[in-house]
């Protein structure tokens, strides 16, 4: 790998770490969610600072060049984050439907009471 891609790498690692100390502090994340993309960064730098790690899975995969593993491993990495985050997504939006559904019927039930009440009162 040349310079300028372990130049990107680094820069990008940094990028991230700090975008992610960043929305912690802001709380717009939590510590638990943030410990993929702290791996993440982690990741890119072992692959910026060990070229090798790249060298060897572009032989293994006969990856025509090491900058294109890293791309592809990029890729491949985020690829299963967003399909992981769809899978959590699908799960809270049946949650709100849930949770809906049971607040529209305690509504109804509540509207329904006290009409009934004040029908066997008189």
């Amino acid at each position: 790998m040349n310079l300028t891609l372990t130049i990107v790498l680094v820069a990008g690692a940094l990028i991230v770490f700090l975008g992610i100390v960043w929305k912690i502090r802001k709380e717009e994340l939590s510590v638990a969610s943030s410990v993929f993309w702290f791996f993440f960064t982690i990741s890119l730098l072992l692959l910026a600072f060990f070229p090798q790690i790249a060298y060897f899975f572009s032989n293994l995969f006969n990856i025509e060049s090491p900058a294109n593993f890293v791309f592809l491993y990029v890729i491949a990495v985020l690829l299963v984050r967003s399909f992981m985050d769809t899978i959590q997504i699908t799960k809270l939006h049946a949650k709100l439907n849930d949770l809906v559904q049971e607040q529209a019927l305690a509504d109804k039930f509540e509207e329904d009471s006290p009409a009934e009440n004040d029908s066997e009162e008189a």
